[in-house]
């Protein structure tokens, strides 16, 4: 993806602790969660509910993906997945802070769980579990190693000017980043394409014993067979072909996915159409779009405070949808589109209506705020510190610096 800098970068490398990324999530009320603090639900802006079914509390984890960190803790008390709520999903290769609920469990409970790497800074009652998007953004704590020349962070910092591309990153396309071509598949009504994708791609796939799977069901086509051979971690795949060594419809044996992850499949289309008018938009140096959104009280974007004409701090765009209506189309989205073979019509998807999307807005260049580097603790170490807006995403602020992709 084409950087909004122009600057030449550090170089060097992300992530090569957990305690080089370390993610603090930022609440509705403004207040940062920060690690080894105990907190209260007035602490948050929240209530304690001594009547609700949930237990709201504040989750720190180390090396730890969010979603396998609730999991792990939810089946301590007999609760699968379905019971867990997070604002949003943390790195796994990180030292992070968020909010999370979980139905049918006591907040004593929760306290005394005992997980490695995992800690419970603070429970309490709730008649709500928590939904994705919630909280205002995230702020970051990053060590960059090996860098060719930490100095050139400095230049890039000036020339970003306190913003950045708003762009989706890699995680956002799936580890084979193939879940934009899954999702393709289902909105044109290609269900056997989708699956097929979704069982025998092997390309990005780095564990040997999954590529051979795949490889194999690929040439056989034998979903008897397959069952016998398919690697037990890949769960969801084998509940596929469980499904279709059975039954010969496609559409029903993607239903056997987790409801989540066909969502994310067809988000990641749309991630894509905006990721490819955003590059375009960069090229031509072009960030006019007719419609803006004001700053909310943290000085992110408002999305709601929006509108055509508005005067506002930051320009949005399209997340196409079956209501994006043609005049707010614009010309970048309209070439994107057509890139990926993608009309507005298709996103109402008859054959799996619960997967239609409507559209949504994102803004182009997101703010970047309390921005602060310094040099690292070694010789060609910077640490930067930042917070950016939820849905956002700090290896895109970090591959602008470095200018190599993580």
């Amino acid at each position: 993806m084409l950087t909004l800098s122009r600057g030449k970068g550090t170089g060097g490398k992300i992530k090569s602790t957990p305690e080089d990324f370390i993610v603090r999530e930022i609440e509705a009320n403004g207040t940062v969660l920060r690690e080894g603090v105990k907190y209260s639900p007035s602490d948050v802006g929240d209530v304690n509910e001594e009547e609700g079914s949930f237990t709201r509390f504040v989750l720190q984890k180390r090396d730890w993906d969010t979603i396998h960190a609730l999991i792990t803790i939810g089946k301590k008390f007999g609760r699968g997945k379905k019971s867990i709520g997070y604002f949003g999903s943390k790195d796994r290769l990180s030292v992070s802070v968020q909010i999370a609920s979980l139905y049918g469990v006591e907040p004593l409970q929760l306290m005394q769980a005992k997980v490695k790497d995992i800690s419970i800074n603070g429970a309490w009652k709730s008649s709500k579990g928590i939904e994705l998007g919630k909280n205002l953004g995230n702020e970051f704590s990053t060590m960059i190693r090996e860098c060719k020349d930490p100095d050139r962070a400095a230049e890039v910092i000036e020339e970003l000017g306190g913003r950045m591309p708003n762009y989706f990153d890699r995680q956002r396309f799936g580890i084979r980043m193939n879940n934009a071509d899954i999702g393709a598949c289902i909105i044109r009504g290609d269900f056997e394409g989708a699956v097929m994708k979704f069982l025998t791609d092997t390309q990005f796939e780095t564990n040997q014993n999954s590529v051979a799977a795949r490889t194999r069901l690929k040439e056989e086509m034998d979903y008897k067979a397959a069952l016998d051979y398919f690697p037990r971690n890949l769960g969801n795949e084998r509940m596929v072909i469980e499904y279709l060594s059975r039954y010969d419809n496609y559409a029903n044996a993607l239903r056997k996915i987790p409801r989540g992850l066909l969502v994310m499949f067809i988000h990641s289309v749309q991630s894509m159409v905006f990721n490819i008018a955003l590059e375009a938009r960069i090229k031509e140096e072009d960030f006019k779009t007719g419609r803006t959104c004001k700053k909310d009280f943290f000085g992110f974007p408002d999305i709601e405070a929006s509108g055509a004409g508005k005067r506002g701090e930051f320009a949005i765009a399209n997340l196409i949808g079956y209501e994006t209506k043609p005049e707010e189309i614009d010309d970048y989205e309209r070439e994107a589109m057509e890139k990926m073979g993608l009309a507005t019509e298709e996103m109402k998807i008859k054959s799996m209506p619960e997967l239609s999307m409507k559209g949504q807005r994102r803004v182009l260049l997101a703010p970047i705020k309390n921005l602060a580097f310094s040099q690292g603790p070694h010789d060609g170490s910077a640490k930067m510190d930042f917070a950016i807006p939820s849905g956002s995403y700090a290896t895109i602020l970090l591959s602008e610096i470095t200018k190599t992709q993580e």
